[in-house]
Parts: structure tokens; sequence; C-alpha cells
């Protein structure tokens, strides 16, 4: 072969060489192009009604609850009740040593009597004019004084027996058999368990939202399956300075036993319903920089949509624009995704909606 010939054939094989190489080139950029479908799942967006509330905080209280305090000095003698025992109003909890305060009042009888005769002598001599009046206001003055004298002996004589101030249960005693006690000691407890009250603070700028007679829920740790119910009993007109809040008082409806002072509960306080508002999963809802937006599904691909809320609860948004019923939500997925990606639904959306009731949250 000559050498032109050589030349010849040797281009043609780089040509086919590079042709070669060129169209495996386009093939692997053919491949690049093919997106990655992004698993997601979805939920509808549905309408149903939204309940607006303000959530607080609080320690049940009882509306009445007093200490009692011993109103004389002594030693306790008897101790009548227990801690848990229901008591009535006036009922005797315990008493004291009472031989001193008896023997008070008997010397004060006898102070009273002598007294009582001599006075009457001395009015029937005041009469026939054989006494000075000054002796007779005297004799008066002293049995006044004599009977005064035993009236505090029998009232130090009631006041040995410690009684209880209105109907309740006794929820804390302090005193033993045998114990001293002084004047002004506490000696019981007494609680009102069927009148219970929860204060919570609302900030002043939700304080137009709220006012007496409104509903109340309120959940407890005790019993996290139950709603127990109630109202707002009143709503303090003066704001705190120090913390910019107002003070609200919620009350417990009767007949709800489970309830108990000091228990640490969650409070609920209705103020608005709105019916047919579109609910879509919190977990559909994006945010940044106080502005909402979702990932909305459609022909396969997923395109970011801002939206505006309103009331919104424990699990969902309600959407006052931006969205429609019906429309396809991602609510699992949203991290891997970019406006117009392409998405393949994992779940069956259609079949788990939006639960449709529930409470705006706020607070």
């Amino acid at each position: 072969m000559s050498v032109h010939a050589r030349a010849v054939a040797l281009v043609c094989a780089l040509v086919l060489v590079g042709c070669g190489d060129g169209r495996a080139k386009g093939e692997d950029k053919d491949k690049e192009k093919e997106e990655a479908s992004i698993p997601v799942e979805t939920a509808i967006a549905a309408t149903g009604a939204i309940d607006a509330a303000y959530r607080g905080t609080a320690t049940l209280e009882a509306e009445d609850e007093a200490t009692v305090m011993a109103k004389q000095s002594g030693v306790i003698e008897q101790v009548l009740v227990e801690e848990g025992e229901r008591v009535r109003e006036g009922q005797v909890l315990a008493r004291l040593e009472t031989d001193r305060l008896r023997l008070e009042v008997a010397r004060a009888k006898a102070t009273l009597d002598q007294l009582e005769q001599d006075f009457k002598r001395y009015e029937s001599v005041y009469e026939r004019k054989l006494v000075s009046r000054e002796a007779y206001e005297r004799a008066k003055f002293e049995l006044d004084g004599a009977k005064a004298a035993h009236d505090l002996a029998r009232l130090a004589l009631q006041e040995a027996e410690i009684r209880a101030p209105f109907d309740g249960v006794v929820s804390l005693r302090h005193v033993k058999v045998g114990n001293t006690i002084q004047s002004g000691s506490p000696a019981f407890r007494v609680t009102r368990m069927d009148r219970l009250e929860a204060q919570i603070f609302v900030p002043e700028r939700d304080i137009h939202k709220l006012a007496s007679g409104q509903p109340a829920m309120l959940t407890v740790d005790a019993w996290p399956d139950r709603r127990f119910t109630g109202h707002i009993l009143r709503v303090n007109p003066v704001v705190d300075a120090t913390t910019g809040t107002v003070k609200v008082t919620v009350a417990m409806a009767p007949g709800q036993p489970e309830l108990r002072p000091g228990m640490f509960g969650r409070v609920e306080i209705v103020y608005d319903q709105r019916q047919n508002a579109l609910l879509v999963p919190k977990d559909a809802v994006l945010t940044e920089d106080a502005q909402h937006s979702v990932y909305v599904v459609a022909d396969g691909r997923a395109r970011r949509r801002p939206i505006v809320v309103g009331y919104s609860d424990a699990d969902r948004y309600e959407v006052v624009d931006g969205l429609q019923p019906g429309d396809e939500l991602v609510v699992t997925g949203q991290a891997s995704l970019r406006d117009d990606s392409k998405v393949e639904v994992v779940n069956a959306p259609a079949a788990t909606p939006v639960v449709a009731s529930g409470t705006d949250t706020q607070g």
C-alpha cells in the first residue's frame, strides 16, 4: 500500500472513532437529563369547622379555702377529724383542755350573781332615796362589768372548740393530741372541693377576645383523655404593668370530682368558630420570615405556592388565600424539594383527608 493510501485509511479511522465518542457522550448527556422522582407523602385540603381559642396553663385553686386558727392557747385534748374527711360548717374539729376555762366561767358567774343581788338592794333603797345616785350608778356599772366578764369567760370556753368555717374537706391537719397550741396558730386547713378556679394571665393584646361567660375547657395530666368544662368567671380590669398581662379567672363547672386543688392543667377558652374553613395539615406548611407556603402536587410535579393562614389548632391551619379545596399538598419530603420538582406520591392522600374539626390555639 502506498503512503497516500495509508494516510487516507488513518483519517477515516479517526473520523469513525470521533463519531463513536460523540454518540457515547450524547447518550451520557441524555441520561443526565433524566430527572429522578422524589418520594413524598401528600394530603388533600378540605373544608371543615375550626374553633378559635386562647390557651394557657394554670394550677387549680379552691374558691373557698381557709386555714383554721386556734382562738385560745392551750393543750389539744381531742382531735375529732382526719385529713380527707368531709366536715360541715360549725362542726367541731378539735378541743382544747377546758378545766381552767370552766373554772373561770364559774368564778365569773358567782361574781355576777352576787352583784345582781347587790344591785337589786340598791334599786330598792334608791327608789326610797336612801342612797345617792352616785352609789346607785356605781353598783350598776359593777354589775355591767360582771356581765361582760361572764360573757368573756363563756366565749373563751366556746373558743376552746376549733370549728369548721364552712362545708368542705379537711385538707391539712397541723395538730396532734397533747400538742400545746398558741392563740392564732394554724390547726387545720379546710377546702371546699366543689368550687375550683384556674387563673391564667393573658397578654393585653389578646384581652379583647375574652369576656365573662365564655366557655372554657381544661385538660390535666391525671386524666389525659378527659376534657373538663368551665367558663370565664371574671376578667381583671387592670393590666399588670410589670408583665403586660391581665388575670383571667376560669370557674370549673360543678360535678367534676376528678379535679382537685393543686392540679396543673391546660386551659382553652373558645372565643370564635368558623364553619366551612379551608383546612390543611400543619406539616404541609413551610414558614420562612413570617411567610407561609406549601408545595402543591399537580401532573407529577410539586410547585411551591404562597398562602395566607388564619386560625390554627394543634394539627391544622386555616388557609384564607392561596389554595382551593381538593388541592393535593406535600406533607412529608419537602426538605428535598425545589419548585417544580418531579415527585412520586407514596401514600393514598384521598383516603386520609384533613380532619374537619378542632380548635384554634393562641398563647
